[in-house]
C-alpha cells in the first residue's frame, strides 16, 4: 500500500452509506473501506448486484423508495455517502430515456433530499467520461468540454449539476469522479464484473477464451487508430476503490467539492486487449468484424492531473496484462458469475 493510499484510513469518518454497493464498483470500495476498519452500510435494490458480493451489512431498499429510504438514514446516520446507484449502458439509455431519467436523475435527488433531510454533507459520486461526449482534445484533461451524447452522459451530468446546486444552497460536498473504462477485478479473485447481459469488453473478450461464448465482435476496424480498432483508457477497479476512499476522506476533511478524471493516461485498442488476452490466457479468441456503433469515438483517454495533485492518486495496477490477470482469476473462480442476487 503507498502512502498516499493509506491515508483515507486515518481520515473517514463513518459509517459510509454505499448506494450501490453490491455491484461491480461499489463492493470493491466497500471492502477496500471495511478492510481499513470503516464502519460501512450497503444500501442496494440487487436489480443488477449481488449478495455474495457483500459482507457489509445490507439494506435491500430501492432510492424510489423514499420512506425507505429516510428509515436507512434514521437506522445507520450515516457520517456520508458514496453513491454508485444509477444505470449504465449508454445504448440501453438511447432506447429507454425514460427508465435513465428516472433512476439516474430523480433517485439521486431522492438520495440528496435523504441526506438533507439527515444531516448528511459529504457525497462521492460515480460519474463517468460519457459526461464530456465525442473529444474535443485527447488526452481528455479534466476540464474538457461536457457535451454528452448520449442519455446516460446527460444523466449523469444532470446528476452533477444537482449537486452542485445543493452545495451552493445547503452546504453539500460532493467529489465528481469521472472515470474511464473500469475493468479488472479483485487480486484474490473474489470480487469481479458479473453483469447480465455483459457489454464491456475485458469479459466478453475473456468469455471467449474460457469457451463462454464462441467468438468476440469487434465493432469497427476502419477507424483513425494505428490498427483501425477503437483505444481506450482502462482503468483497475481496485484503483477506483482507492480514489473513492481518498475522495470521501479529502471531503471530509474540509476540502470544497472536486470533479476529476479517473485513468490511466494511456489507451489500448481493441485489437491490443484481444493480443493481450491470448498471452494472459494461453488461448486463441475468436474474432469478427461488426459494422461500428454508433456514437463511438476512435479515442478516449484520460488526461487529467487533478486526481493525483488533489487526491495523491494514481493508478497502481495499470498494466493491461495486470488487469486482465485479475479478471481471469475471477472467471475461474466464478465461472457462472455470483448466481445469486
Amino acid at each position: 500500500m503507498t502512502e498516499a493510499s493509506a491515508v483515507p484510513s486515518e481520515l473517514i469518518q463513518g459509517p459510509v452509506l454505499v448506494a450501490g454497493g453490491a455491484g461491480y464498483i461499489g463492493s470493491h470500495t466497500v471492502r477496500l473501506l471495511e478492510e481499513r476498519g470503516i464502519p460501512v452500510v450497503v444500501l442496494d435494490n440487487l436489480s443488477t448486484g449481488h449478495r455474495g458480493a457483500v459482507r457489509a451489512p445490507l439494506e435491500v431498499v430501492d432510492l424510489a423508495d423514499r420512506e425507505g429510504l429516510a428509515a436507512v438514514f434514521a437506522r445507520h446516520r450515516p457520517a456520508a455517502v458514496i453513491h454508485f446507484a444509477a444505470k449504465c449502458y449508454v445504448g440501453e439509455s438511447v432506447h429507454e430515456p425514460s427508465k435513465y431519467y428516472r433512476e439516474n436523475v430523480l433517485n439521486t435527488w431522492n438520495l440528496l433530499e435523504a441526506m438533507r433531510a439527515a444531516g448528511c454533507r459529504d457525497i462521492v459520486f460515480s460519474s463517468t467520461c460519457a459526461t464530456y461526449g465525442q473529444p474535443v482534445e485527447i488526452p481528455m484533461t479534466d476540464a474538457h468540454p461536457q457535451l454528452p451524447i448520449s442519455p446516460y452522459g446527460r444523466t449523469k451530468l444532470h446528476m452533477e449539476h444537482m449537486m452542485q446546486d445543493y452545495g451552493r444552497a445547503y452546504g453539500l460536498r460532493h467529489a465528481a469522479l469521472r472515470y474511464f473504462n473500469a475493468a479488472g477485478a479483485a487480486q484474490d479473485g473474489t470480487l469481479g464484473e458479473d453483469h447480465d447481459p455483459e457489454t464491456h469488453l475485458i469479459p466478453i473478450v475473456l468469455q471467449v477464451a474460457a469457451g463462454k461464448r464462441a467468438k468476440l465482435d469487434v465493432f469497427g476496424d476502419d477507424y483513425d487508430t494505428p490498427d483501425g480498432t477503437c483505444i481506450r483508457d482502462y482503468v483497475h477497479v481496485e484503483d477506483l476503490a482507492r480514489a473513492h476512499a481518498a475522495a470521501l476522506a479529502k471531503l471530509q476533511s474540509g476540502t470544497p467539492s472536486i470533479a476529476l478524471n479517473l485513468g490511466t493516461g494511456t489507451g489500448f485498442s481493441v485489437l491490443e486487449v484481444i493480443a493481450a488476452a491470448e498471452r494472459v490466457t494461453g488461448k486463441t479468441i475468436a474474432r469478427t468484424i461488426a459494422p461500428r456503433r454508433e456514437g463511438d469515438p476512435p479515442r478516449l483517454i484520460s488526461g487529467g492531473t487533478l486526481a493525483g495533485s488533489i487526491l495523491g492518486w494514481k493508478p497502481e495496477r495499470a498494466a493491461i496484462e495486470t488487469i486482465l490477470e485479475d479478471a481471469w482469476r475471477f472467471l475461474g473462480a466464478h465461472p457462472r458469475g455470483f448466481e445469486t442476487r
